[in-house]
């Protein structure tokens, strides 16, 4: 059985992370036993969400365990199977985590699923045809609720949720304004996401600015807001939210390291009589199917180009996943490990 690199948490953050809360070692991969399949990753998923289980605190979801690999999802091929319905050189999705190899017990429903890669590159499957796209759906689709002729706004437009977001918004007659960061994110949502309008944050020093621009971008007010950043951000959405509008909260990317987050204006929750609803994803499996076969669609036929961000190495993972936080990636982060 091959040798395997993987990246365990070593320890726990104290405000920011930083590369020193890794530690990269090298195991012997176990021999398999009936029902496992040996995977051999292609490319490792890095996502927000990981920041908030490496503190050991109360969240969503259990912490990361210290001395354990980092979770992560994975894309990769089956290299040797000892489940019937999985054969050598099928290409899977799954989350193996921070980590070349992977052993998986196939009998766990969910734990590897087999992805066609004929229209798909594989990679996507960890950005718009996997999670990231299915919560970009979710928070729409089963929150928002948007209707022909409304204003849909995203925060991290360019990112692997928000780039989804959009196309899914554009599909259903919605007018689509973007949020991100720096000239080339908000060039690239309009000229290749397709979206109607994109703000730069970066020229913006306050919420009172951002504002003035969202008016500008969203002249009739916005109806459906998609939250991945919180901050000055999502106090200037607030000020231009429509009555009875509705708010998918999905990540407080700006509140990561533990600092907190007040609200300018919460009584506009009420004033605007607002629906704000947080969510999980992986709470709703019951969609994912309908959603993927959108997002599958949409990708195959080009209506969603995703772009991806691709650092080259096991080793380079720490870094890139920092950078992912302080928004230095282009779309979806991944890493190559192979």
């Amino acid at each position: 059985m091959p040798a395997n690199r993987q990246i365990l948490l070593d320890n726990r953050p104290e405000g920011e992370a930083t590369t020193a809360n890794f530690k990269l070692v090298t195991v012997q991969t176990p021999a398999l036993q009936d029902g496992q399949v040996l995977v051999r990753h292609h490319f490792l998923s890095l996502d927000p969400y990981m920041r908030g289980r490496m503190n050991d605190s109360k969240s969503y979801a259990q912490p990361q365990p210290l001395g354990e690999v980092m979770i992560g999802g994975t894309v990769g091929e089956v290299v040797e199977s000892r489940h019937p319905k999985f054969a050598a050189g099928d290409k899977v999705v799954g989350m193996g985590g921070w980590q070349e190899y992977s052993v998986v017990d196939a009998n766990q429903p969910g734990a590897v699923r087999k992805v066609d890669t004929t229209h798909v590159p594989l990679s996507h499957y960890l950005g718009a045809v996997g999670m990231p796209g299915v919560t970009a759906w979710y928070g729409l689709v089963k929150i928002i609720d948007p209707k022909a002729g409304e204003t849909m706004v995203v925060s991290a437009a360019s990112g692997a949720v928000g780039s989804a977001y959009g196309a899914l918004a554009k599909a259903r007659g919605c007018r689509v304004v973007g949020v991100a960061g720096g000239k080339d994110k908000c060039d690239y949502v309009v000229n290749e996401l397709g979206f109607d309008a994109c703000i730069d944050y970066k020229q913006h020093k306050d919420a009172g600015s951002l504002s003035k621009a969202l008016k500008q971008a969203c002249p009739n007010g916005i109806d459906g807001y998609f939250e991945n950043v919180g901050g000055m951000v999502l106090d200037a959405v607030l000020l231009r939210m429509n009555a009875h509008g509705r708010i998918a909260v999905c990540g407080m990317i700006a509140g990561y390291d533990g600092q907190p987050m007040p609200l300018a204006n919460p009584a506009l929750i009420l004033v605007n009589r607002l629906k704000v609803q947080g969510f999980i994803v992986s709470e709703h499996m019951e969609i994912w199917p309908e959603a993927l076969k959108e997002l599958g669609t949409l990708v195959g036929t080009g209506k969603l180009r995703p772009r991806e961000s691709v650092a080259p190495d096991l080793a380079a993972a720490p870094e890139a996943f920092l950078g992912l936080l302080k928004g230095r990636n282009f779309g979806k982060q991944l890493v190559k490990l192979i």
